[in-house]
């Protein structure tokens, strides 16, 4: 008798993942007018579906180190989609310390990672200041395949290395009177210079938040490496936040300080513009962006022609069977 398998909405098969040439760059391009002041909007990016490059993928991963025998999660890897290739998933990035393109990888090279100390505290019973290597000693990793999805309407799939941040909140046991986790990147204006098109200020350093459940959630996901490789630096290397129910801002880069709170705190891009990233930013199809709708999205870097095939958004991105329960109808 011959089994057949139905698959989840979630699951992504691997042959399916995008190629690691396709993912360590980001935005080629992005379109922002910032007004004075927290007035500011960020245009969406249409082009930079036929770019080549000649750049080897050597350079593309420079910095990075091959990561042996790391299980992969048999939850997260079937489905209905292909990894984006390395080499694209490389070198296109949005990373705004490093500048407002998709072009950013060069100059995310500039990143110093050695020593790097992650802050935990506030209201916690063990803070305490981690050391990368010590991270990545105690919390056992594994790969998962995910489903990443931008705010700007194209998608990608990574196979991402790394760990549950659910393991790090029992390391670090919150009080109960914890409600929000605050994630903040690297910052030092002689290395992060941002974006060279803005007026006014921004507020830097960049900060992520999470409500302590979404952070408790299965799927939440801290990220050490990728395509079998620890983090290049255009990633968000060391370590990142991966939430693949969220729009990719919401995932906080090259985190230096974890602090638990009591009160939902401000976050970078709901900051400058609130009424186009609000703080839940969940992927909904239904929820069109100020400028453009959500109701369909691009994947990126799939098939030689890179042919940007469009297709439904998924609520959820697909993993409203994980997740769904955290919020009100």
């Amino acid at each position: 008798m011959v089994l057949i398998r139905i698959l989840k909405s979630w699951e992504i098969s691997e042959h399916q993942t995008t190629p690691e040439t396709a993912f360590l760059s980001r935005r080629r391009f992005l379109k922002t007018a910032i007004a004075a002041g927290i007035g500011a909007t960020v245009l969406p990016i249409a082009g930079c579906k036929s770019e080549t490059n000649s750049d080897s993928l050597s350079e593309l991963i420079q910095n990075t180190t091959p990561l042996a025998n790391i299980p992969r999660n048999p939850n997260f890897i079937e489905g209905d989609r292909p990894i984006t290739e390395q080499s694209f998933a490389s070198r296109y990035n949005n990373f705004y310390e490093f500048g407002g393109t998709k072009s950013i990888w060069k100059s995310a090279q500039s990143l110093p990672t050695e020593n790097w100390k992650i802050e935990v505290g506030g209201l916690v019973k063990n803070p305490r200041i981690y050391d990368i290597d010590e991270i990545q000693t105690q919390f056992p990793l594994e790969e998962r395949i995910y489903r990443f999805r931008c705010v700007e309407a194209w998608a990608m799939v990574v196979p991402w290395i790394g760990f549950p941040m659910k393991r790090f909140i029992e390391a670090v046991e919150p009080t109960s009177a914890a409600k929000f986790v605050r994630f903040t990147s690297f910052y030092d204006p002689e290395i992060t210079p941002g974006p060279r098109f803005h007026l006014g200020d921004l507020p830097w350093p960049y900060t992520e938040s999470l409500r302590i459940e979404e952070m408790a959630n299965e799927l939440a996901f801290f990220a050490t490496g990728i395509y079998g490789r620890t983090l290049p630096k255009q990633h968000g290397a060391p370590l990142r936040m991966v939430i693949p129910w969220k729009y990719g801002f919401k995932g906080a880069k090259s985190i230096v300080k974890i602090e638990f709170l009591a009160e939902q705190p401000a976050t970078y891009w709901n900051t400058l513009v609130p009424s186009e990233y609000d703080f839940e930013a969940n992927v909904n199809p239904t929820k069109p962006h100020p400028r453009w709708s959500q109701a369909t999205e691009r994947i990126v870097g799939t098939g030689p022609a890179l042919s940007w095939k469009r297709q439904p958004t998924l609520p959820y991105n697909g993993y409203g069977e994980w997740v769904a329960n955290l919020y009100s109808t």
